[in-house]
């Protein structure tokens, strides 16, 4: 009995370790990699800004995530724009704030 409830109390934690704190921990590890992308292509500040398709960004289609591991640099460009780091154009481009990066205090030293 008391084997059985400890199985499913492993088995609801594993679950929702899984389900949460793993993809979050994956977003946050690939935020720098894409602050990388947006430097190394001199994307930073509106006059050098580029389209999601020139960064190598743009989100896979179905059919290639069911091929490969999932890829969360999109995932990681949707929230850096959620919080005003990478921003856009008018014309739809984007690029990397630099002042903005350097008042977030998590991700100054990047």
């Amino acid at each position: 009995m008391l084997n059985d409830v400890l199985f499913w109390v492993i088995l609801i934690a594993l679950f929702i370790i899984f389900v949460f704190v793993v993809p979050q921990w994956l977003l946050m590890r690939n935020v720098p990699k894409v602050i990388r992308i947006f430097r190394e292509n001199n994307a930073v500040g509106p006059k050098n800004a580029k389209t999601i398709e020139e960064l190598g960004l743009k989100p896979k289609s179905m059919f290639e995530r069911a091929l490969r591991m999932r890829d969360y640099k999109p995932r990681a460009l949707q929230f850096l724009m959620s919080v005003t780091i990478i921003d856009t154009t008018e014309e739809g481009k984007v690029y990397l704030d630099e002042d903005k990066l350097l008042q977030a205090p998590r991700w100054r030293n990047l």
